[in-house]
């Protein structure tokens, strides 16, 4: 598997930019900025889970010499050259939740956070690179990295994160203009920020003591990428046997490498031990009663016809948008970016079609 990987990292970075013949279609960011469109509004970028990247400040004897270096994102060189050593550093205490003795670990901060989550292998770089082309820079563009293993309030527990969050978006708020916030939230970055909306209204000290006009006065629109507000069912079998598609996928790549001895024990079982210890896991739980999954004798899906014919990724109409926003594109946050309406985008009628949903789903189960 290793041999795998670096073959074809290598061969990206030795493959040319474009091939003869074919023509590279312009970015998003030149297209719309040849439209018209500049920078407007500040933006703040939401990570979800395993996408931003983690570093040591605090460790054992095992990892001298990782002082502030990457333990997660990036090229993972130290997971093939101490592996054990890494998932004791990554996982959690399993009573508080918090760092183990001995050991902090902290997100990496600013955009490289999570442009990038391993080389060639982009999270956030085309749309950062998209919002620079019409204007944006680290004045009115900010990554909100947190520690992504940690349960939601831990992280204000902890490190005042959703404090610094809070702060951050007046900040941006005061020096663009009084212009307020388009938010970007993706995957569980998005009920990370849903659970920041309740905490910055509510009152301390759980809450952040906002009062229930705050989100009206600094914040202009939620840009909701892969949202996973019913959660996702590929958390239960990971947290049970870490089987996923993505182990899958590597078993089809090196058959035996997941069931080898490598770690000293079974691969599978040291991933179980770290992810169970992760609270942020259970937000990933799925979510919404036998309304959305079903149950033993029902299914949603029974009756439903499947339309191969259209394009996932193609640009739907207002019309069309899906109810959990999920077909949200660059062309769309840029343009809320650049000042445009919920109506203008379809946006008005994807959160409408949530909250109608939400009226009969039990989001608490």
């Amino acid at each position: 598997m290793c041999t795998t990987w670096w073959l074809l990292l290598v061969l990206f970075h030795c493959s040319p930019v474009t091939l003869p013949g074919f023509h590279v279609p312009e970015s998003p960011g030149i297209r719309l900025k040849h439209e018209g469109l500049t920078a407007l509004h500040p933006v703040v970028l939401v990570p979800g889970i395993v996408t931003g990247g983690l570093e040591l400040w605090e460790g054992k004897p095992c990892a001298e010499g990782l002082f502030r270096k990457r333990l997660w994102g990036g090229s993972f060189t130290e997971v093939f050259k101490r592996p054990l050593c890494l998932l004791e550093h990554l996982s959690l205490h399993n009573e508080t939740g918090l760092d183990p003795p001995g050991i902090r670990i902290r997100a990496v901060p600013g955009l490289v956070a999570a442009d990038y989550f391993a080389p060639g292998y982009f999270v956030w770089a085309v749309l950062i690179e998209s919002l620079a082309k019409i204007g944006y820079e680290g004045k009115n563009m900010h990554m909100a990295a947190y520690d992504w293993r940690l349960s939601f309030q831990n992280t204000e527990i902890r490190e005042q994160t959703l404090s610094r969050l809070r702060s951050q978006i007046e900040l941006m708020n005061i020096t663009n203009g009084y212009k307020k916030v388009v938010m970007v939230p993706h995957s569980m970055g998005v009920i990370y920020f849903l659970h920041f909306l309740k905490w910055v209204e509510a009152p301390p000290p759980m809450g952040g003591g906002g009062g229930p006009g705050w989100c009206a006065k600094h914040i202009k629109a939620i840009m909701n990428i892969g949202p996973v507000f019913l959660g996702v069912p590929k958390t239960i079998s990971n947290l049970l046997s870490a089987e996923a598609k993505d182990v899958a996928s590597t078993r089809a790549m090196d058959p035996g490498v997941l069931d080898s001895e490598i770690l000293g024990l079974q691969t599978l079982e040291h991933v179980m031990r770290v992810t169970r210890t992760w609270d942020s896991m259970a937000s990933l739980l799925p979510k919404g009663g036998e309304t959305i999954w079903g149950n033993l004798d029902w299914s949603p899906e029974e009756g439903h016809a499947c339309d191969f014919s259209k394009k996932r990724y193609s640009r739907a109409s207002a019309g069309e948008k899906d109810t959990n926003g999920s077909d949200v594109k660059i062309d769309d946050v840029l343009r809320a970016a650049a000042g445009a309406s919920g109506a203008e985008i379809g946006g008005d009628k994807v959160y409408s079609d949530i909250f109608r949903m939400s009226e009969r789903i039990n989001l608490r189960q």
